[in-house]
């Protein structure tokens, strides 16, 4: 039995330890945030904040996140209430296909709870291990940047 929090919420799964976190939010949890792009770690769309670090879910084995927290996309906001990344991916138009906005919102959040005004060469950098194939890039880090003022209480 592996125990952990998931979204604010204590969660409880007999699974194999070794099955990666991934397969486990999709398949057991009913979770869509986290995609499977690569499997090796590679691309981004699997990423989940475990402990408010971005982590790979599709390398990650459940028993890893034995007593710890995770958040998915589903847990930092929702269609009433989204997260101010999500809003700004919207408001920015930051996504087209949408298959990289999990791991790229994700990766930005852990961004900005470590770094509330990153610069645009750090959103850059902090990103950098997320593919997105379609060039939403510029839209993206804008997105980031607005999303850091708005949490500074700056909106714009």
């Amino acid at each position: 039995m592996i125990e952990f929090t998931l979204n604010g919420q204590p969660v409880s799964l007999d699974i194999e330890p070794e099955t990666p976190l991934l397969e486990a939010l999709r398949n057991d949890l009913e979770l869509n945030g986290p995609k499977f792009g690569c499997g090796l770690a590679q691309c981004g769309a699997c990423s989940v904040l475990v402990e408010g670090r971005s982590t790979r879910s599709c390398v990650t084995p459940v028993s890893a996140i034995a007593g710890r927290k995770v958040t998915t996309l589903e847990g930092l906001g929702s269609a009433t209430n989204p997260h101010p990344l999500q809003s700004a991916f919207i408001a920015e138009q930051a996504m087209q296909c949408g298959y990289c906005a999990n791991g790229m919102i994700i990766t930005a959040a852990a961004l900005l709870a470590t770094n509330g005004r990153p610069s645009k060469t750090e959103i850059r950098q902090a990103l950098a291990g997320n593919l997105c194939r379609c060039g939403a890039h510029p839209r993206i880090v804008r997105a980031v940047q607005r999303a850091a003022d708005t949490l500074a209480g700056n909106k714009s």
